[in-house]
């Protein structure tokens, strides 16, 4: 067909001169673009002559199905010298080739964009109209051409569009040619890397990860995200921040995948498409059930299946959210799934940003079990703080009461209590020797003990040894330092068990403190107790206090002490009870600097 080799020779000349006009003059591309195009149509002209020459051809002639493959060759040869991109589209829109000028556009080789759908990379509020006009460009054979976006690997640039519907040898369906004429276009040099290849970028990234995680490490490792439940979103707004534009975060409760979190872009008001991703339930999603049966993470660099992350009113969420780029991770063992979105117009995530999310997974998931764990235990410690303190003193006719009660570092063993008692009140104050919840739990049953006993028993000494044999019997390797004391009217008796003596404040200023001491409950089965009766007149204040108040230390090491604390009540002379236990602690925080190892108990009873 040597009509035909011609057409092509000349062809491929012509090409080349646009290559070059276009290379003289970079500035004014319309009139080089418009010849473009007109060769397009040339070359797909040529391209049908093939066709018939080929359905015309004997199967068996050598000769000339050799002359038709040369044939064939030359026009894969102008196709990829064609100076602007040509993108050939299946009828599902589905890239079949590119030439070499769409690949230095996008930034990608035709290996990576080869079987990928071309709509993704098209502007999110043109998409609905591109594929309009594919599908009228195959079944009228009218061409078609109108403005976009082209998004992809971070780069973006603003193209006209130009469909041309063609028929191809060998292949059993029609095609498209797209021909993207991009307003500007920037000439590469030859053999120079992307921007983003360069080894200073590189280092930059490979920086930028680590920052992350540092940063991730410091916020999760922080005590208020484990008290309260402030670990995750913080995570997923630190995330947002820089790492992508969307960030959902689905934790698994009742065994099902429930969306926890939801961090938008900062521009993307908080309307419909904010509360649709919020309540699009994630066991719908195909990648989060992906990840958490495989317990790892995937990465998509180019999102070419809209519905992974599932639907919402508008359509697939991915295509409401803008996405270009997705990634998810695990969070912890399987107990949620973190996913991050990027728009079309940011650079793509990599499997090095997979990796480093991966591990931001894994330290979300220990800082959510450690913040449940955390919580648990403080729970437990607010029950056995409450029953080691009431939450409100009752009236105690003929008395005004106040307390103050600090806890310690850990959980401790202090208790205080006022209670009714047969025919009068009782109160109790004391602690186990020991920390942590077994000492808790043993002070915890002590005051329950006197309550229960103070009941049936008039005298609070009785109380006190009866409480004793009972925590020898438990067989515990507890001692427990108590007081407890019985109100008759003024009189007032004390049963001391290894404890502290009480100060008796008078309205001069005067203090003078009970005998105290004793044997602490537990360590033998005949209790050694002192027993002292007072009697607390109107205007006296009766002040109990635990060890942690007198063993508290300033800076050099020196305690608080009896002394000292007669000294301070002196100046609480005819103040009311509340205003003595404040003085009281507001003097013990200034001596020890603020420092509270050992639970601090104060309890003033006054007479009125």
């Amino acid at each position: 067909m040597p009509g035909l080799e011609d057409a092509l020779d000349a062809l491929s000349g012509r090409v080349s001169s646009l290559r070059e006009a276009r290379a003289a003059y970079p500035s004014d591309l319309a009139p080089t673009l418009d010849a473009a195009l007109a060769e397009l149509d040339t070359a797909a002209e040529l391209l049908a002559e093939a066709r018939e020459a080929l359905k015309k051809a004997p199967k068996r002639q050598g000769g000339k199905k050799d002359g038709t493959q040369r044939e064939l060759k030359l026009l894969r040869q102008v196709y990829r010298a064609f100076p602007v991109p040509v993108i050939v589209l299946d009828g599902g829109g589905v890239v079949r080739r590119i030439n070499p000028e769409t690949s230095r556009m996008l930034g990608s080789p035709d290996g990576y964009l080869v079987g990928r759908s071309f709509p993704l990379l098209v502007d999110v509020s043109r998409r609905a109209a591109f594929r309009s006009h594919l599908t009228a460009v195959l079944q009228t054979g009218q061409p078609a051409a109108f403005e976009s976006r082209l998004a992809h690997q971070g780069r973006t640039h603003t193209v006209q569009v130009a469909l041309t519907r063609l028929t191809m040898p060998g292949e059993p369906q029609q095609m498209v040619a797209a021909v993207a004429l991009p307003t500007e276009v920037q000439l590469p040099e030859p053999g120079a890397r992307r921007p983003e290849e360069s080894d200073g970028a590189l280092l930059l990234a490979a920086a930028k990860r680590q920052d992350l995680l540092a940063r991730m490490t410091t916020l999760l490792l922080d005590e208020e995200a484990l008290r309260q439940p402030v670990a995750l979103p913080r995570a997923t707004r630190l995330l947002a921040a820089d790492w992508a534009d969307w960030v959902v975060a689905d934790m698994v409760r009742d065994g099902m995948p429930r969306r926890a979190a939801v961090v938008a872009p900062k521009n993307q008001p908080l309307g419909d498409i904010v509360r649709q991703v919020e309540s699009s339930p994630p066991a719908a999603s195909q990648v989060v059930a992906q990840v958490l049966e495989r317990g790892s993470g995937v990465v998509h660099e180019m999102v070419d299946d809209e519905t992974l992350l599932g639907f919402c009113a508008d359509g697939p969420l991915l295509t409401a959210m803008g996405a270009g780029s997705m990634l998810c991770v695990p969070i912890g063992d399987a107990e949620g799934v973190l996913t991050l979105v990027r728009a079309h117009d940011r650079p793509p995530f990599t499997l090095a940003d997979l990796g480093v999310m991966q591990e931001v997974g894994l330290q979300l998931g220990l800082a959510v079990r450690a913040q449940a764990s955390f919580q648990t235990r403080s729970r437990a410690a607010d029950a056995l703080s409450a029953s080691v303190a009431p939450r409100n003193l009752p009236d105690v006719p003929g008395y005004e009461a106040a307390a103050v009660y600090h806890p310690g570092a850990s959980v401790g063993a202090e208790f205080y209590d006022v209670f009714p008692a047969g025919k009068g009140w009782a109160f109790a104050l004391g602690g186990a020797a020991g920390k942590g919840e077994e000492a808790a739990s043993v002070s915890a049953m002590v005051r329950g003990g006197l309550r229960v006993l103070s009941v049936w028993e008039s005298d609070p000494d009785v109380v006190v040894r009866k409480v004793n044999e009972a925590l020898v019997s438990q067989g515990t390797g507890m001692f427990v330092m108590v007081t407890a004391g019985f109100v008759k009217g003024r009189k007032i008796r004390l049963s001391s068990a290894g404890h502290h003596p009480a100060a008796l404040l008078s309205p001069d200023g005067s203090v003078r403190f009970a005998s105290g001491g004793g044997v602490p409950l537990g360590i033998a089965p005949e209790a050694e107790t002192e027993v002292e009766e007072l009697t607390v007149g109107v205007g006296e204040t009766l002040v109990l206090y635990s060890e942690g108040l007198i063993s508290s230390r300033n800076e050099t090491g020196e305690p608080y002490g009896e002394e000292r604390l007669a000294d301070v009540l002196g100046r609480c002379a005819g103040q009311a009870p509340s205003t003595v236990v404040k003085a009281i602690d507001a003097d013990r925080h200034a001596f020890s600097g603020g420092q509270v190892w050992d639970e601090i108990v104060v309890l003033a009873l006054r007479g009125i």
